[in-house]
């Protein structure tokens, strides 16, 4: 993709032509309340697809369908060219069992508003952690690997330090390296910066950034308009469950054409 360097930190080639993500008439709802109604949408491979609207339009539901978090009602969607918590044979759908979907969720990082580290281990253990414990990596070749991730998080000099210890952001960065040990095939972010004070959310953004220029595949909820037009490749508004608009994220920024866009842009820009 134009801007974007090849990915040369893991040994897996894959078919570009397959989208990282495709949503076909997804559904999802909680009890009586139907909160995704019928998305189709597609992730390219190596883009920053970034996902923008009101609180309740359906976003981070929509991301944690995206490994299976949440399952959908109805509707497919792919991973990578593969059904995300179901296999198909002919015309039925079988649920995968939990095993099985935690396999295929090792390949999808995914980083919380919240930061969710293991407040009793430090910075270097937390992001050591999936690794020694879900693929069975050495300690040794593990902690090697959570130093340098640590240090392109900008963060070699917190190893040792337990999330007590650190501000907001920089707990936040530490989930970004945790996320990246597994060596992901694309990362979600469920609106990265919300929780964090203003002065902090610039570190994390660059660390987005910097993953974004390594060819990542990512699906960014946010709030951050600077950041979606900057750094996105796709941006879609979502309101009430449904897709209201898509497009570059530059002139969807600049000349939305639903007014409901218009509305919620006037609000936020």
């Amino acid at each position: 993709m134009t801007g974007k360097l090849a990915r040369t930190d893991g040994a897996r080639v894959r078919d570009s032509a397959v989208p990282m993500v495709k949503a076909e008439g997804v559904h999802k709802s909680f009890g009586a309340v139907e909160v995704l109604k019928g998305i189709d949408l597609e992730v390219k491979q190596g883009e920053v697809f970034c996902l923008i609207g009101p609180s309740g339009s359906g976003k981070s539901t929509f991301l944690r369908c995206i490994n299976h978090l949440e399952k959908i009602n109805a509707g497919r969607l792919y991973v990578d060219g593969e059904l995300v918590g179901y296999r198909q044979k002919g015309d039925r759908l079988y649920e995968l069992k939990d095993s099985e979907v935690a396999l295929k969720r090792r390949d999808i990082g995914m980083v919380f508003q919240r930061f969710n580290l293991f407040p009793h281990m430090t910075a270097l253990e937390n992001v050591m952690e999936a690794p020694v414990q879900v693929k069975g990596v050495g300690k040794a070749q593990a902690r090697d690997r959570a130093r340098a991730l640590l240090e392109r998080v900008g963060l070699g000099d917190k190893a040792g330090n337990y999330p007590s210890q650190l501000s907001g952001g920089q707990q936040q960065r530490v989930a970004i390296a945790r996320a990246l040990a597994m060596d992901p095939k694309l990362m979600l972010f469920d609106e990265p910066t919300s929780a964090l004070d203003p002065e902090l959310v610039g570190d994390v953004l660059d660390v987005m950034r910097d993953l974004a220029e390594s060819g990542m595949t990512m699906v960014v909820v946010t709030h951050e308009m600077g950041f979606a037009r900057e750094v996105g490749d796709s941006l879609v508004f979502m309101d009430d469950g449904v897709v209201v608009e898509s497009g570059n994220p530059r002139d969807v920024l600049t000349d939305p054409q639903h007014d409901r866009t218009k509305a919620f842009l006037s609000k936020v820009l």
